[in-house]
Formats: structure tokens, sequence, C-alpha cells
């Protein structure tokens, strides 16, 4: 497989001596049009990789913040076929920007894995991150992603003992993604220490970069994961920042996208501080 730009990016990093910021947000919230006005802007807000999460009625993993995010989205007719388009709206601006698509496997298996694959390589998707494809499962969409040349991110988390993360690392492309706590997005974090102490364990299995999320929401705390692991994720700070400009009625603010923005420039901020 020729190298991603997810592999570039994070090559380019190290090359830097810096940590990255990788933003999370759900295609098609508040609405498709501000969706797509923050995705564009989101690179030079200084989000180095943008994870870009797939509406699904029932996000298991992900707390009241980005399942409210799902649910706006789905209200406005959000579909994988628009999630779609908006990379391929995306890639005519920005052509090195790696875009990763996350969320459950349903939307997929439904559109057809095949087609699926076809339509998002076309449209410059570089990576998946399916939360409920457990390894076992790998011939079922990461073995054809990868050789459709997708990265196929899997997680890691603080019940990954030594004796999973072997399988759980055995088709892992691109990062490794390490949730920092047990539990749902968005509702607390971990401490410093912890996760120091995981990603050093990380890195003793792979040598893929770490890229650490879950309760990450100021840059103080983007700050010290970037001293730590090759990047801090942001999900669910960014999506209240956008429901917080959406009202009773459904209908979004363009403050919105400004206002989610400016908490974007305060992370990349913090990130860029960690090693100096």
């Amino acid at each position: 497989m020729t190298t991603t730009r997810i592999e570039r990016r994070f090559a380019a990093l190290k090359s830097a001596s810096r940590g990255g910021l990788v933003t999370f947000i759900t295609a098609g919230d508040p609405n498709y049009e501000l969706s797509l006005d923050l995705l564009r802007r989101l690179p030079e807000a200084g989000a180095d990789v943008i994870e870009l999460g797939m509406p699904f009625t029932d996000p298991m993993a992900d707390g009241p913040a980005i399942q409210a995010s799902s649910l706006r989205a789905l209200r406005n007719g959000m579909t994988l076929k628009k999630t779609l388009q908006l990379v391929t709206e995306f890639r005519k601006g920005d052509t090195e920007t790696p875009i990763i698509l996350m969320g459950y496997y349903n939307p997929i298996y439904s559109y057809g894995v095949p087609a699926f694959l076809k339509d998002a390589k076309a449209a410059g998707v570089d990576g998946l991150i399916v939360v409920d494809l457990p390894p076992e499962e790998d011939e079922e969409l990461c073995i054809p992603a990868l050789r459709a040349g997708l990265n196929f991110i899997r997680l890691a988390t603080p019940t990954t003992d030594d004796k999973r993360l072997p399988t759980v690392l055995r088709n892992t492309s691109g990062f490794v993604y390490y949730v920092s706590i047990a539990g749902i997005t968005g509702t607390r974090s971990a401490a410093n220490a912890d996760v120091s102490a995981a990603v050093g364990r990380l890195k003793r299995h792979t040598d893929l970069p770490v890229a650490v999320g879950f309760g990450i929401k100021t840059a103080d705390q983007a700050a010290a994961i970037a001293k730590v692991a090759d990047a801090a994720v942001v999900g669910s700070a960014l999506v209240s920042r956008i429901g917080a400009h959406v009202d009773e009625r459904g209908t979004a603010s363009p403050k919105a996208v400004e206002d989610t923005l400016a908490l974007v420039r305060e992370l990349a901020a913090g990130v860029r501080r960690a090693r100096q």
C-alpha cells in the first residue's frame, strides 16, 4: 500500500517534533451547509487530522454531546452518501489534510461494503474508525478497507491488556487511538500519569503513532496529552460548541462555526506549545 495522507501527516508532525490535533465533528451537524463550512476551515484553525462522524441513530460508545450531534444531523436529512459528498466538496480545496470517517458498522453494512469502500476512496477518505467491529471480524471490513488503500484505525482502552493488545494491533494502520477512560465520550478525563503510562505500554507493542482521546476539553488538557502522545483527539467539546448555537426548534446560528473554530484555535495553540 502506498503511503497515505495519515501516515504522511504523522511523519511531518514527528519531523517537526510536535504533537498533533485531531478534531472530531459529526457530518451534517448542525446542518449540511454549516457543517461543510466548518469542515473546510478546520485545517486553517489548526486541525492536523479530521475525524468526521457518520451520523447513526444508536451511537452506543458516545456520550450525550455526540449523540445529540448525530440526532441533529439525521433530523436534517444527513445520510452516509451525503457524508461522502461532504468529503468530496472538502477535497476540492484541500488535498493534504487527512480525513477519517468514524462511527458504527450498521450504516456501512446497509450501504454495502464494496460500494462504500469504492465511494469513500473516490471521495478522498483516508481512514476508518468503526468502533463496534472487533478484530475477530476483520474480514468483514478491515481487510477489504486495507486492500482499498484506506487506513483502519483501531481503538485501545484501559482494559486492553497485554494478552489482548497484539490482536487489537494486528491489522491496525495509520495510528492507534487510545481511549483514555473506560466509558462513553465526553464524560470525564483521565489522569496525566495514567495516560503517560498507557502510551508507553502501547509504544512497546507498536511503532504506530498513538493518539489519545475521550475527555479532552481545554487547551491545557490537549497540551498535556501532546507531551506524551503523538496527538490529542477532541470531539465532544467541539460538538457541544456547535450544539450551543442550535435553538429548541433545531435552527442553527452561523455563530456555531465561528465559536467552534475559536475553540479549535485554542486547542491547536495548546498542542503546539506542549513540547516547547
